[in-house]
């Protein structure tokens, strides 16, 4: 057996182009596009190149794109500024911080600012506890993304069960979550789970999220699993030339593949999926935030 490739990227852009529909057709009603605002403070080459995508996309899609560049001495109280300037503007629908931030700027206070209902992102206080509570309200990005993988994939997540690695509060706990909300058995692993392996062999879903490089060996993962790889790590790659790299899961591919269900590659597994949902969330922002009904199926 070898285990189906999903493909996020063409599933990210089915959610894409369905975002766009759905935002025209609200347009229509509010008389304007759906609007991200993204706020990119300094010159990580990384974030550039994240912050070029989401504006590509956005505008692809039919939405609106506001890009704030600052330099990297902008100060916390600035940043701050920025966002409640943002929360203030009721032509924006979503605000995103471009992480990370630099060193003299607390994130953590700079995300606190962000208008819940403007969190596209899903990483405020208010957006994690209404995850917890179950109500509505807009969910992780990248998290949402692999449940709609895993559900593309196994349909019904009922009675499945899952075991995410990782517990930060960006992917691990939200995704943890968000598949409990399907109704499936979830368990939480990390650095102090005593036999990880055998743990892992119980997943019918399992889900990397650790960010080490190909962690997860094929003697990990059950038969006929779905691997669910979060992880993007770029690792030395001399057969490809001196000073290359080339990017890999925290999943060992490779020796996964044989035997495993379904498995995201790396890249264009997950990745794609995260821009994705954070234009899905966008236009769940404008009509949530106009008291307009969006499509049962969106």
């Amino acid at each position: 057996m070898s285990a189906e490739l999903i493909d996020g990227k063409a599933v990210a852009a089915e959610i894409d182009a369905r975002a766009g529909e759905v935002g025209a057709e609200l347009a229509k009603e509010i008389g304007r596009a759906p609007c991200l605002a993204v706020v990119l403070i300094g010159d990580d080459p990384a974030s550039e190149v994240y912050v070029r995508n989401k504006v590509k996309r956005t505008e692809a899609a039919g939405l609106k794109s506001i890009e704030i560049r600052k330099p990297a001495e902008t100060t916390e109280a600035e940043a701050i500024e920025i966002v409640r300037g943002l929360n203030a503007d009721d032509s924006v629908d979503g605000i995103l911080v471009q992480m990370p931030l630099p060193d003299q700027i607390d994130a953590n206070r700079v995300i606190g600012e962000i208008d819940p209902d403007k969190d596209v992102d899903g990483l405020t206080d208010v957006s994690a506890g209404r995850i917890v509570l179950g109500k509505p309200g807009l969910r992780p990005c990248t998290p949402a993304g692999c449940v709609l993988l895993a559900e593309r994939a196994l349909g019904d997540l009922s009675g499945k069960n899952v075991v995410v690695i990782g517990r930060s509060i960006l992917v691990g706990k939200p995704a943890a979550l968000l598949f409990l909300e399907k109704n499936a058995t979830v368990t939480i692993a990390h650095s102090r789970t005593k036999d990880l392996p055998a743990l892992c062999r119980t997943a019918d879903i399992l889900v990397p999220a650790v960010g080490r490089p190909e962690m997860v060996k094929g003697d990990w993962v059950k038969p006929g699993a779905c691997v669910l790889d979060v992880g993007i790590n770029r690792i030395d790659a001399p057969e490809r030339g001196e000073g290359k790299t080339r990017l890999v899961g925290d999943a060992a591919f490779d020796e996964i593949v044989g035997h495993a269900g379904w498995i995201t590659p790396v890249p264009g597994g997950i990745g794609p999926m995260t821009i994705a949902m954070l234009l899905r969330n966008t236009v769940i922002a404008a009509a949530t935030r106009s008291g307009k009904n969006l499509p049962a199926d969106f």
